[in-house]
């Protein structure tokens, strides 16, 4: 199937649509830039879709089993086959229109399997022209932007202390809306914690006490940073906890000592889970937030075979 029953879509006629909630309820908004344009700024509805050297030769296979790929949500895809969605928009970086697709360009393989889902249905699948760039200049208020990479965490714990390690200055870094990493000493700070709104502790180490257990939700991964712990048995755990945070609309702080390897792992694990990407990607995204994180060489293996397990999987 080709892209002949697939919609050009205005700028301007998107953002009238998002900003009538109706509407805005019935568009689904799928972006295939690479994961991290998508975090630096994005439009406030759209999900991103996951692309990369293993998934693309997956989604060389029906049509049915590329849209798996690149929609890993089982609820959404169902939303999709029920004709439940008005639209289904794909964006990408600054796509002219739909003649302009390269022929393996996600947009196009995306947009085709979507028509194959939706055939003779009442979801219209789209293309957005001009793509984000042309829409953030259209819709600037529509979109959000990724927090700084240093946010301050509160005013005591944001000044700077000369007498600190360098990797206790500042206070937790944003990595996601609803988690933080950051270093024990962060995590013995109420103050700097309730700024950031944090309501529960993920604590990645064996030795750094949970503080506030009357007032924080907290899990304890009692793990050593050496070559010979194996980290990755607690991937799953992890990621349920911070998963159940997020969902109870809370906030997570992961640390563990430093905030340098163990709990970077742990942060890296759940992005490369839940966000369906590489290692390397992920690596850039939370280096860019917290430039201290340096998971030691065995974690980073696990964390290969994690990559592994996940994205051919």
């Amino acid at each position: 199937m080709g892209l002949e029953e697939a919609h050009e879509l205005e700028c301007t006629a998107l953002g009238a649509l998002l900003r009538e909630p109706r509407e805005a309820e019935r568009t689904l908004l799928l972006d295939c830039r690479p994961f991290l344009a998508f975090c630096r700024r994005h439009v406030r509805t759209a999900r991103p879709v996951p692309w990369n050297a293993m998934l693309r030769r997956r989604t060389r296979g029906p049509p049915a089993a590329a849209l798996a790929c690149l929609v890993p949500d089982r609820a959404l895809r169902a939303r999709l086959a029920r004709g439940e969605l008005a639209r289904a928009v794909v964006l990408d970086q600054a796509g002219a229109s739909l003649a302009a697709l390269p022929p393996d360009c996600p947009a196009r393989v995306l947009m085709t399997a979507l028509l194959h889902e939706t055939h003779a249905g009442p979801t219209a699948v789209c293309f957005l022209r001009g793509g984000f760039d042309a829409f953030q200049a259209c819709c600037p208020d529509l979109c959000l932007e990724s927090p700084a990479a240093m946010p301050p965490a509160g005013k005591e714990s944001s000044r700077l202390d000369p007498r600190a390690p360098f990797y206790d200055q500042g206070g937790p870094v944003e990595i996601l809306p609803y988690l933080f990493l950051g270093s024990c000493s962060h995590s013995s700070d109420l103050q700097g914690l309730q700024a950031c709104g944090i309501t529960a502790v993920l604590n990645v180490s064996a030795s750094c006490p949970n503080h506030f257990e009357g007032l924080l939700r907290y899990k304890s991964i009692p793990v050593e940073d050496n070559q010979m712990v194996e980290i990755s048995a607690w991937f799953q755990e992890a990621i349920g906890f911070i998963d159940s945070v997020k969902n109870s609309g809370g906030r997570v702080l992961v640390h563990c000592q430093a905030g340098i390897s163990r709990s970077a792992t742990i942060c890296l694990a759940y992005l490369i889970q839940s966000r369906r990407v590489r290692l390397d990607e992920a690596f850039d995204f939370v280096k860019q937030r917290r430039g201290v994180i340096s998971p030691n060489f065995s974690f980073m293996g696990q964390l290969l075979q994690f990559e592994t397990q996940v994205l051919c999987h």
